[in-house]
């Protein structure tokens, strides 16, 4: 049998391009910003995760510039060998810092934080209890590892607690969790999780990819905001959203990632961060701590777009997220959705199955600290418009 077979024949995407709705690989001829230029057209973004709106600023601009001049483009290496720089040092010992974590590792990329973690620390006799909506980089990680994967019902704490009672108490525990869930925009319930891993001896892990920057007083993330910074063993995030760059992270105590850093494969086989995006890191974190009512003022005009949506009839989840999910159900209403927005000047991500189960397809919308309230307005009109047409 012809391994390509499987290519040929009625793909989902050749079928969605016939019918002239094909959503995906839209191009941008600007930066990231709350309007960006998308195939010569003017188009409100709020399909981005460029949460506190450093993307376009100048001063991370200028810095990974600088950057770039000194360091040059790259580091043709891992970190274990050649790859390190003075820069890479610096972005760990100032997260470390601000995370108020003992130590910091950084990986190239966010999905591959999760697969170095996660294939380092679960060994051939543990066993690693996924929440059912975790993101696909864990699913992918917990693959890699020798480890047991056991999936929960999502936030269902009782299920979790029947899956932990299940595990013998001669083996590892990890609980790995999304801080914030990134199709839907909720919060795990982390003191949940934190009273059930004391009880049954296991470690948790948070993967806060949409949580730095978004929760907490100071923009730490889920654990902040619960009050719970000393409980959570390892934190992941990435640097692609809220820190405007690119690569990711694991937070812990300095033997943990004393020992992933000396045997996680994704992060020895791996050339390092660029120096432009460390660079562009670090002054990110540097405005994050310094300009801390950017998280307040995310979160506020997610507040008015989400109070908006609700009073034009929208349905939707409850969370206090720049992520708001809206609805349609039916695979293809969805990429038809996104069609008719992008017609309208508004930006939004499809999310279908297998990614969501089969008929609970949305448009994940998401917020930045520098949208506006008269973007945000002619926003909601057109998705108002849309659903309505769609009969959503």
């Amino acid at each position: 049998m012809d391994i390509f077979e499987k290519m040929r024949g009625e793909q989902f995407y050749n079928i969605v391009r016939e019918k002239g709705i094909y959503p995906y690989f839209h191009t941008l001829t600007s930066g990231q910003d709350t309007e960006v230029l998308m195939e010569g057209h003017n188009t409100i973004m709020i399909g981005s995760n460029n949460y506190l709106g450093l993307t376009s600023d100048s001063r991370v601009i200028e810095a990974g510039v600088k950057a770039l001049k000194k360091y040059g483009t790259g580091n043709s290496g891992s970190r274990f060998l050649n790859g390190t720089l003075d820069i890479h040092k610096e972005l760990e010992e100032r997260l470390a810092k601000f995370l108020h974590k003992e130590a910091v590792m950084t990986f190239s990329t966010g999905f591959q934080s999760n697969l170095g973690i996660i294939s380092a620390v679960a060994g051939m006799h543990d066993v690693i209890l996924c929440d059912k909506e975790n993101h696909a980089s864990i699913y992918d990680a917990c693959r890699l590892s020798y480890g047991e994967m056991i999936r929960y019902k999502h936030s269902d704490m009782e299920d979790l607690e029947k899956k932990l009672k299940s595990v013998p108490d001669n083996r590892g525990i990890l609980i790995v969790t999304d801080g914030v869930f990134s199709m839907s925009g909720e919060i795990c319930k982390l003191p949940e999780i934190v009273k059930l891993a004391k009880k049954y001896g296991a470690r948790i892990m948070v993967d806060d990819a949409h949580g730095l920057g978004v929760l907490g007083k100071h923009g730490r993330g889920t654990a902040e905001y619960f009050g719970l910074e000393n409980e959570v063993d390892i934190y992941m995030g990435t640097f692609s959203k809220s820190l405007a760059s690119l690569g990711g992270y694991m937070a812990s105590t300095k033997e943990v990632v004393d020992y992933v850093m000396h045997t996680s494969r994704p992060y020895i086989f791996s050339a390092s961060m660029t120096p432009a995006s460390v660079a562009c890191a670090i002054e990110s974190l540097k405005i994050l701590e310094a300009e801390p009512e950017r998280v307040k003022a995310l979160l506020d005009i997610s507040d008015y777009m989400r109070k908006g949506l609700k009073k034009l009839g929208v349905q939707l989840i409850d969370s206090i997220t720049p992520i708001i999910p809206i609805y349609v159900y039916e695979d293809e209403k969805a990429f038809m959705a996104c069609k008719l927005l992008l017609e309208r000047g508004v930006y939004v991500n499809p999310v279908v199955s297998p990614a969501t189960p089969k008929g609970m397809a949305l448009l994940r919308t998401s917020y930045t600290a520098t949208h506006t309230k008269e973007q945000m307005d002619r926003a909601m009109k057109a998705i108002k418009e849309v659903l309505d047409i769609l009969k959503v």
